[in-house]
C-alpha cells in the first residue's frame, strides 16, 4: 500500500498504465482529415466542371464544399485560436511562437482565399453559371498548397508542442499518464 495521501496518488488508470486520452486533439486530427477530404473533393469538382459542365453531381458536390469551409472548416480554425495556440504563444521556445504565429497569419489568408473562391463555388451549388471557372482552376492549387502546408506545420510541430504542454499541466494536477 502506497504511502502517498489519496489526494496526490496516481489514479488507478495510470497506476495501472492504461492512458488517460486528449478528444479535442482527435477532434483536431480528425477536422484535419475532413479538410484534405474537401480539398480531394473540391478538385474533383473543379475537373467536373471542366469535363461534365454544370450539372446535379457538381451542384451537391460544390452544397458539400460550402458546407464544410462554411462551417467546420472556419469553426476548426477558431476552435484553434482559442484553445491550442494561447498556451503555446507563451512558450519561450521563440521558433514555436514563430510558427503559431504564421499559422494564425495562415487563418487569415486561408479566409481571404476562400472569401474569393466562396461565390463561385456558391454559383455552382445554386445552378447558375455565373462562376468562373478558369478563377477555380488557378485559385484552387493556390488555396490547397496553403491549407496542406498549415496542416503540416501544425500536425509535425504545433500540435505535438501543444499536446506536450497539455500533458505536463495533467501530470501536474494528478499525475496521470497520457495519450499523445
Amino acid at each position: 500500500m502506497s504511502t502517498l495521501p489519496h489526494a496526490t496518488r496516481p489514479s488507478f488508470a495510470a497506476r495501472a498504465g492504461a492512458p488517460t486520452r486528449l478528444p479535442e486533439f482527435e477532434a483536431l486530427d480528425q477536422a484535419h482529415r475532413a479538410a484534405l477530404a474537401m480539398l480531394g473533393s473540391f478538385q474533383h469538382l473543379v475537373q467536373h466542371l471542366q469535363s461534365q459542365g454544370l450539372d446535379g453531381h457538381a451542384r451537391q458536390s460544390a452544397r458539400e464544399i460550402l458546407a464544410f469551409f462554411n462551417g467546420p472548416g472556419r469553426s476548426h480554425h477558431a476552435d484553434e485560436e482559442q484553445h491550442v495556440f494561447p498556451g503555446l504563444l507563451a512558450s519561450s521556445d521563440v521558433e514555436l511562437v514563430a510558427q503559431v504565429r504564421r499559422l494564425q497569419q495562415d487563418h487569415g489568408w486561408l479566409e481571404e482565399d476562400w472569401r474569393e473562391l466562396e461565390p463561385h463555388v456558391r454559383a455552382v451549388a445554386d445552378g447558375y453559371n455565373g462562376f468562373d471557372l478558369p478563377l477555380l482552376t488557378a485559385a484552387l492549387p493556390v488555396f490547397e498548397a496553403l491549407y496542406r502546408d498549415h496542416i503540416a506545420l501544425e500536425e509535425t510541430r504545433v500540435y505535438p508542442a501543444a499536446r506536450r504542454q497539455k500533458l505536463a499541466l495533467i501530470e501536474g494536477r494528478n499525475g496521470q499518464a497520457v495519450v499523445l
